[in-house]
């Protein structure tokens, strides 16, 4: 059995090693897909034995669905740079690619959790966050909206344990630029696709995101972060709908 390991870059110098490193030794075939680097990304991943491949950003789902398209191995796990296995999952992903699962199991869900800020966010409904990433070659397909995508397989899945480490941003100034560019890509295509915002999403969502994640999901456990990834989670929101309904006001949308 074998193991290839599918990953999509744009200057991802800071992340990309800890993410290789953590594969290291159990793929048998590493891909990067890199649409345009400038930070040394491309050699960084060369320098680790991956095979790299450089192909224009035509979206998340367009890229990944590429990238999941090179495999070679009969099991595929599809890792963002900023991910990485810990010891625990280690060995199951090893355990799994070497035939040691259910024969009737075409994929595996890893439990994802970020560190934000410098701490692990254990509520806010980021923890656990089960992510379909593991999958037996020819099962895998990338659906959904951009920026949003999603693993699905054609089959039974289970969950492995261990942890897939998660840092989804730096600091908070690429939160709130990585929000502002989701945002523009989600209003795009969403307007594209037809749908319009309520007319009181701009007033009740925003808040309602914000209490779910701070009261319902127990954000508040988090201490200050977890206020933080509420208040942004409601920022996101409202931008979302706000340039959504600035889409539909421009006519050559």
């Amino acid at each position: 059995m074998s193991l290839s390991v599918c990953i999509i870059t744009l200057n991802e110098a800071d992340d990309l090693p800890r993410c290789l490193a953590s594969v290291a030794g159990l793929a048998t075939q590493t891909v990067v897909v890199d649409s345009g680097s400038t930070d040394g990304t491309q050699a960084l991943a060369a320098a680790a034995g991956a095979q790299v491949l450089t192909r224009e950003f035509r979206g998340h789902v367009d890229q990944k669905q590429f990238a999941l398209e090179q495999a070679q191995g009969d099991w595929v796990l599809c890792l963002d740079a900023d991910e990485w296995l810990d010891e625990t999952l280690r060995p199951e992903i090893a355990r799994i690619a070497g035939g040691g699962g259910a024969p009737d199991v075409e994929g595996y869900e890893l439990d994802r959790r970020s560190l934000y800020l410098g701490a692990w966010i254990e509520h806010c409904g980021w923890a656990p966050q089960w992510r379909l990433r593991l999958v037996r070659r020819g099962k895998g397909q990338w659906s959904g909206m951009d920026p949003h995508d999603h693993l699905r397989v054609s089959g039974r899945t289970a969950r492995l344990p261990g942890r897939l480490g998660h840092r989804p941003y730096r600091d908070l100034a690429e939160h709130v630029a990585k929000v502002n560019a989701y945002t523009d890509v989600m209003a795009r295509r969403r307007r594209e696709a037809g749908v319009r915002a309520p007319p009181l999403a701009l007033l009740l969502r925003p808040p309602g995101r914000f209490v779910r994640m701070y009261v319902l999901r127990a954000g508040f456990l988090d201490g200050w972060r977890g206020l933080v990834v509420s208040g942004m989670g409601a920022f996101y929101v409202f931008l979302k709908y706000a340039k959504l309904r600035e889409a539909w006001r421009k006519p050559s949308a």
